[in-house]
């Protein structure tokens, strides 16, 4: 059993059976979907149409009314890289308040404009966009994932992965505002981890997927550089992410692989102001999904 999989298990076993998908829940989130599709739609069949006709008729009704959108995986994250950075005009954008007179000496006393209290006040923003996209019940439906603490945490570590490699390309500057969005995801993943219920040897388990995170990251960058094949993403997204679901996985890790290529080269295209900033926002997966809430700094 892999070190993945072990520490998986172990927590799952700690937590003493309890949905572990509940601490990667925000305030407020609506519960996610069953994943299993096919027996959702069977299970509505068969209870549809033993409380006769009228009844279904309601039932099918009801569903074309909330249904999702069509997934195609096969079609989707095609389109040209484009850069991810929000438009001025934005309702999303998070800019530092504006004052003058006297409350501006005070906060610039109590060094607020400081160069590292904004580097912290950006990296607070940039890891609620990380944790926007990977929260929402979208990538789950779309990358066909249950919901889980392996799904969940993987992701993470994915689009963590995505941001620090994109800072690598603004030298000593980008490593250093990395550290603060990576301080800012470990304290997330403890308060995550803990509030599922699992308290004991806490520290133990921080280690663990301490080492996993960083075992991830060297496979993405390895996947992804010059020298590597065409699959080696789908492979170690598979093995990452899908390993639990089964070789018929392998489409939507395929798919997930391309979207991972694609925002890899989106935020290449992010102009530096718009990633220390965090006024970016990663490519929507369902069309007419509603956008995050603004982060507060």
């Amino acid at each position: 059993m892999s070190r993945w999989r072990a520490a998986a298990a172990r927590i799952s076993a700690a937590a003493e059976s309890r949905l572990l998908s509940r601490a990667f829940s925000r305030v407020g989130t609506p519960a996610p979907q069953p994943p299993c599709r096919g027996f959702s739609k069977a299970s509505a069949a068969a209870a549809a149409s033993s409380r006769g006709p009228a009844a279904a008729a309601a039932t099918a009704t009801a569903t074309a009314a909330g249904a999702r959108p069509e997934v195609r995986l096969n079609s989707m994250f095609l389109s040209k890289p484009c850069s991810l950075a929000l438009p001025p005009d934005s309702p999303l954008r998070v800019e530092d308040p504006k004052f003058e007179g006297i409350k501006h000496l005070m906060l610039t006393l109590l060094l607020f404009y400081s160069k590292q209290s904004k580097s912290i006040r950006g990296a607070n923003v940039v890891y609620h966009r990380i944790t926007s996209q990977v929260d929402k019940s979208d990538i789950f439906d779309v990358f066909q994932l249950e919901k889980t603490f392996k799904t969940t945490f993987s992701l993470l570590v994915l689009h963590m992965w995505l941001i620090l490699r994109r800072l690598k390309e603004e030298g000593k500057d980008g490593v250093k505002f990395g550290q603060y969005i990576y301080e800012i995801y470990n304290h997330d993943v403890e308060l995550r981890v803990s509030k599922a219920g699992v308290n004991l040897l806490l520290t133990k388990w921080m280690k663990e997927l301490e080492k996993i995170f960083y075992g991830n990251i060297v496979k993405y960058d390895s996947a992804i550089s010059p020298e590597a094949r065409q699959d080696d993403l789908v492979n170690v997204i598979w093995r990452n992410v899908y390993a639990d679901e089964g070789s018929e996985a392998m489409d939507a890790a395929a798919a997930l692989a391309r979207y991972t290529r694609r925002e890899a080269t989106c935020l290449s295209l992010t102009d530096k102001e718009a990633m220390f900033s965090g006024n970016f926002k990663f490519t929507a997966l369902l069309p007419n999904s509603p956008s995050p809430a603004k982060p507060v700094r």
